[in-house]
């Protein structure tokens, strides 16, 4: 009798320890936390839509990349770009390119995020922007010239301060054109956990 009471009064010790355990480990989310010089920007990705692009974005997320850099290009009435540059106008050193997963549906509309490129389709390293308006010319068209840019999440909080940096007053800086005069810093960007 008193080994089916220690059996059970430890099965039961265990299975408390193990809820606890459960209960307090953080698992990762879509939604990554931009901290700026000019406030807070929440990000929620689209991992079902664009699985490369986000695992690329969370992975320099996870890294600390994005801590320090700025937003070097911000052109009024179209959007703010970041993720690649300091404060200095060093450009940071990236990983490989990725494939551009441009064809998935997704519109650059007001608020989504996309990855920046050059001309080269897969390009796509760190760099990305955010759309302060509509403008589904960057959309995917066709698979030779007109790929597009790939949209891989969506700005749910701080839109205000997406607009606000997109009024910054810019100017040329080392040969580079639309860049604010006074930097707007990602001070931080984090994986939000639950």
């Amino acid at each position: 009798m008193f080994k089916n009471i220690f059996r059970v009064l430890i099965f039961t010790v265990l299975v408390i320890a193990l809820f606890q355990c459960q209960k307090g480990d953080k698992v990762e989310t879509d939604r990554v936390v931009l901290k700026t010089s000019m406030g807070k920007i929440e990000l929620k990705l689209f991992p079902e839509k664009a699985p490369v692009s986000v695992d690329n974005f969370k992975s320099y997320v996870r890294e600390g990349f994005y801590d320090g850099l700025i937003f070097h290009r911000v052109i009024a009435g179209f959007m703010i770009q970041g993720g690649g540059l300091d404060k200095e106008m060093n450009k940071k050193e990236t990983k490989l390119s990725i494939i551009n997963e441009a064809d998935n549906g997704l519109s650059n509309l007001r608020g989504t995020v996309a990855y920046a490129r050059t001309q080269e389709i897969n390009s796509a390293t760190s760099q990305f922007f955010i759309n302060l308006v509509d403008n589904k010319r960057l959309d995917f068209q066709d698979s030779t010239k007109a790929f597009g840019y790939c949209v891989f999440g969506e700005v749910v909080d701080g839109m205000d301060v997406v607009d606000k940096i997109g009024m910054v007053q810019t100017g040329i800086i080392q040969n580079r054109r639309d860049v604010p005069l006074k930097p707007v810093i990602i001070k931080s960007a984090k994986i939000v956990m639950e």
